[in-house]
C-alpha cells in the first residue's frame, strides 16, 4: 500500500503544521511505511524545507503565482504518479484541493488533516476568503473525505460542527525527543543569583496568544511575589502586537520583570525551555500546540488555558489547565513560586513520562499506519481502530 501525504509548504520558519507533518513522515519512514510527502520547493534562500534530503520528500517547483496558490506543478506530479491512499494536510490553498480532487477523480480514498483550521478563531481570520474557498472547493473536499484527522477531541467537535458526518481519527501530533534532551538532563530549576524563578512564553506573538494576560498577572502580584519572578517572552510574528506588549510592560513599570528574547529555535529553544520553572500558554484557543509537549519533554511544567486541549496537565500532575484570566494566571504564578524545587521537578518528570508513554513519534506513526491499513482494507466497522469515531 502506497500513500501520498501533501502539504503546500514545509518551511522551517513556519513551524506548526510543517513541523508535526515532518515528524510524522519521519516516524512513518522509520516504521517502514511506504509513504511520500508532496510539497513545494523552498522559495526563500534564507529558509529551508523541513525534511530536506529525506527519501520521502517529493518537492515540485514553487509556482504559486496567485493568492489561491494555483499550481500546475502539483497537478503534473499527481498525474504522473500513482498512490493507493491520499492524505492532504491543512486547508485553504489550491494544492490541498488538488490532492482531494485528484483522489476523487481516480476513485482513491483520501484523508484530510485539518490542523485546527476549522476552529472558530481560525475561521474568523480572512473569513471572506475562506467562505469563498469553501464555496469553490473546500465544502466538497471536507464533506467527501473518506476520513478526517483531528489531533484532539476538541478539534473533532469543531470538525463535526462544520457538518462533516464521516469517520474522524483522533491521532495526536508526534513528539520527537532531540538527542540533546536526554533522560539524564539536569532538572535543576532556573533560580538566578538574585533569587528569581523564570517563567516563559514561547510561540508566535499574535493577539490570539493572549501574552498580555501573563503581563497583567505579574502586575496583580504582591511585591514580595513580583520581585521573585521573571518572564521571558520568546517569539516573533506580529510587530504591532509586540510593540503594544512592550508598551504595556513599560506602562505597568514591569521592565525589570519582563524580557523580550525574540525568535528562538533548535537547540537554543530546548535549552531555554529546560531552564524555565514553567511554560505559560494563555492562548484564547489552540489546537494541539507543539510547544506544550516540547516543554514537557524538557521536564518543564506547563500552565495552559482551557482554550487548549491539555486537560492531561491536571490529570497527570505535570502542570495547570485553567482559564486564562489574569487573576487565575497570577494564582498559578504564586503556586510556582511557593512550590519546592523537588515538587516542581516531580511535575516535570510526570510530564516527560506522559510524552514517552503516549505521544512519542513512532507510537503516533504506528497509529497513522493502523488508520491507513483500515482505510485500505475497506473501512470495515468491525476492524475500526479505537481512535476512529463514526
Amino acid at each position: 500500500m502506497k500513500v501520498l501525504q501533501s502539504i503546500p509548504f514545509m518551511l522551517a520558519s513556519q513551524g506548526g503544521p510543517s513541523t508535526c507533518t515532518c515528524d510524522l513522515l519521519q516516524g512513518l519512514y522509520d516504521n517502514g511505511a511506504n509513504v511520500d510527502l508532496l510539497t513545494s520547493k523552498c522559495y526563500n534562500p534564507k529558509d529551508r524545507n523541513l525534511g530536506e534530503g529525506s527519501q520521502w520528500l517529493k518537492e515540485v517547483k514553487m509556482d504559486y503565482h496567485t493568492p489561491l496558490a494555483l499550481s500546475k506543478a502539483t497537478d503534473k506530479f499527481l498525474r504522473d504518479t500513482e498512490y493507493d491512499i491520499y492524505h492532504a494536510n491543512t486547508l485553504w490553498l489550491y494544492p490541498v484541493h488538488a490532492v482531494c480532487k485528484y483522489a476523487r477523480r481516480t476513485g482513491k480514498p483520501y484523508v484530510l488533516s485539518t490542523h485546527g483550521m476549522l476552529y472558530p478563531t481560525a475561521l474568523a481570520v480572512s473569513s471572506w476568503k475562506k467562505k469563498l474557498m469553501g464555496a469553490m472547493w473546500y465544502n466538497k473536499d471536507i464533506m467527501q473525505a473518506d476520513c478526517l484527522h483531528a489531533t484532539c477531541m476538541a478539534e473533532l467537535e469543531h470538525n463535526r460542527k462544520w457538518g462533516y458526518k464521516g469517520p474522524i481519527a483522533v491521532i495526536p501530533n508526534p513528539v520527537v525527543f532531540p538527542k540533546f534532551v536526554n533522560d539524564n538532563q539536569d532538572t535543576s530549576l532556573n533560580v538566578s543569583t538574585n533569587g528569581k524563578r523564570t517563567i516563559g512564553f514561547l510561540g508566535r506573538l499574535h493577539p490570539i496568544k493572549k501574552v498580555e494576560n501573563i503581563i497583567y498577572a505579574l502586575n496583580l502580584l504582591e511585591p514580595e511575589f513580583r520581585n521573585k519572578v521573571k518572564l521571558d517572552v520568546m517569539g516573533k510574528f506580529d510587530d504591532k502586537y509586540e510593540l503594544w506588549l512592550k508598551e504595556e510592560v513599560k506602562r505597568l513599570g514591569l521592565e525589570d520583570s519582563v524580557e523580550f528574547v525574540g525568535f528562538v529555535s533548535g537547540k537554543e529553544k530546548y535549552e531555554r525551555l529546560k531552564k524555565l520553572s514553567a511554560l505559560m500558554v494563555p492562548s484564547a484557543q489552540e489546537n494541539f500546540g507543539m510547544i506544550v509537549p516540547e516543554a514537557l519533554i524538557c521536564e518543564t511544567p506547563v500552565y495552559a488555558s482551557l482554550g487548549t486541549p491539555w486537560s492531561e496537565l491536571n490529570e497527570c500532575r505535570c502542570g495547570w489547565w485553567r482559564d486564562n484570566e489574569p487573576e487565575t494566571i497570577a494564582g498559578v504564578i504564586k503556586e510556582i513560586l511557593m512550590m519546592s524545587d523537588e515538587d516542581l521537578c516531580s511535575m516535570g518528570r510526570n510530564g516527560r513520562r506522559l510524552m514517552e508513554e503516549k505521544y512519542e513519534q513512532h507510537k503516533v506513526a504506528a497509529m497513522m499506519q493502523q488508520l491507513y491499513s483500515w482505510i485500505g482494507n475497506g473501512m470495515k466497522t468491525e476492524r475500526k481502530p479505537d481512535f476512529v469515531f463514526l
